[in-house]
């Protein structure tokens, strides 16, 4: 591992995403983006991502969302060929130039990818609105009994404004894609009962995975049968909301009433309460100043790599 200052890190990325002609206010968003995961150690859609839209070679760098229809507290955009990281970025920020005064429902159409979603929730809570966020994604989850992949790992988040604010955010695979391709780049094998062939049976070889030749098993085990329903849930609920072409997004704005947590977290005792394993390590990388990244990609984000 290389140990990186996080400045450097963020002008690299910036300027890799100026490569692919990006304009310099969106290069930013998307190394914010990938500098923000990388911090709190969700590598998965961490820097890594930079390499991978690198191998992609059918991005649109101009394309912008297009809002196709507004009504009473909703609003429908198609991302129209635009990377779905700032795609649904920008849909958010448009949304709160002009905040709902109650609740707004915003779904986008063909949004992909749109990588860690408490980003997105956090934009939203940092404007006092609860802010819910769900997408879908490349199918990726097996149904329980087997069969090929069928549904994306679909997470769900939830933002709160707070000092600071309070994200929830899960995904419903046993493992998340981010963490196959760790995985795999590692040399290592999944755990058991991650991921499943098509017959129901065990496979821990992440190359199984990557080449769709296994699925990732929903959360749960001998009841994943409630990860996969929270899969489906997210799967109708955005398609309904899009359209069924492509991968989508959906967000609820709403003026929270109360702040539920500090009663709750009281009732935890001290126990872990979800999203502050995230900010703890942002709060430990911001004190050191740095992140450590693999060597090959650390070499690979480099102007010469």
């Amino acid at each position: 591992m290389t140990t990186v200052a996080i400045d450097q890190l963020r002008d690299a990325l910036t300027a890799c995403a100026a490569q692919l002609g990006f304009d310099s206010a969106r290069a930013e968003r998307l190394a914010d983006h990938f500098l923000d995961a990388e911090m709190r150690g969700a590598r998965g859609h961490g820097a890594e991502r930079m390499r991978w839209l690198h191998g992609l070679g059918d991005l649109r760098p101009q394309a912008v969302p297009l809002l196709r229809e507004r009504s009473d507290g909703l609003a429908r955009y198609d991302a129209d060929g635009a990377l779905g990281y700032l795609a649904l970025a920008e849909v958010l920020a448009d949304e709160l130039a002009d905040p709902p005064r109650g609740a707004r429902l915003i779904a986008v159409g063909n949004c992909f990818p749109t990588g860690r979603l408490g980003y997105y929730a956090e934009l939203g809570a940092d404007a006092g609105l609860l802010t819910l966020v769900t997408a879908t994604s490349t199918p990726r989850i097996v149904h329980p009994q087997g069969g090929p992949p069928l549904l994306g790992t679909n997470p769900l988040c939830l933002g709160l404004p707070g000092r600071p604010a309070t994200v929830i955010d899960v995904s419903m695979g046993a493992v998340t894609y981010g963490a196959v391709l760790k995985t795999a780049a590692t040399g290592g094998e999944l755990e058991p009962g991650a991921a499943t062939l098509p017959d129901g049976s065990v496979t821990r070889d992440p190359a199984d995975v990557i080449a769709n030749r296994a699925g990732i098993a929903p959360f749960g085990a001998d009841q994943s049968y409630k990860g996969f329903a929270l899969a489906l849930l997210v799967e109708t609920l955005c398609s309904a909301l899009a359209g069924l072409e492509g991968h989508s997004a959906a967000v609820l704005l709403a003026r929270p009433a109360a702040d539920p947590m500090p009663s709750l977290r009281s009732g935890l005792e001290g126990r872990h309460v979800p999203g502050e394993g995230s900010l703890e390590r942002l709060r430990e990388s911001r004190t050191a100043g740095t992140v450590d990244l693999p060597d090959d990609l650390w070499a690979w984000l480099q102007p010469d790599g």
